[in-house]
């Protein structure tokens, strides 16, 4: 794509953003920003526990074109991926994806949903593991509700 072609994609994906809104029975809502220059984004995150990956994804926003478009890329790009390759994922991928010539002079701006989006992986993650040592019965308790 000519530079000129990617510049239309990010318009229009910042113009009319795709999966942008609250996902009302999400597991996680992860805010995230960007202090330098304002950018918004807040991750709406389902997974899908059975499969461990992403049963549905949607942010919502405020700032400029590229974090905007930024996040309308990821939100997309997302559905149905496994949680460990977002958590693999780093901000070089998602650069090329959105064209590397028109954002490297804003990177911070260009993975502010990235590191949104892994900040609530990882939320997940910690929130999941939590759930799990609660309800692991104590040491000495039998599954029957004795002790002995």
């Amino acid at each position: 794509m000519t530079r000129a072609e990617i510049i239309d994609v990010l318009v229009e994906h910042a113009r009319s953003p795709s999966r942008r809104g609250r996902l009302a029975d999400a597991d996680v809502v992860m805010p995230g920003g960007n202090p330098d220059c304002g950018d918004v984004v807040t991750v709406f995150l389902k997974v899908d526990r059975e499969h461990d990956c992403v049963a549905a994804a949607s942010f919502l926003g405020e700032g400029c074109t590229i974090s905007q478009a930024a996040a309308s890329v990821l939100m997309e790009q997302v559905q149905g991926a496994p949680l460990a390759g977002i958590e693999a994922m780093d901000g070089n991928d998602l650069m090329e994806t959105l064209g590397r010539e028109v954002v490297r002079m804003r990177p911070r701006c260009a993975t502010l949903a990235l590191s949104t989006l892994k900040g609530a992986v990882k939320r997940y993650r910690r929130e999941r593991e939590r759930e799990r040592a609660t309800s692991e019965p104590e040491e000495g308790d039998r599954r029957d509700g004795t002790t002995g």
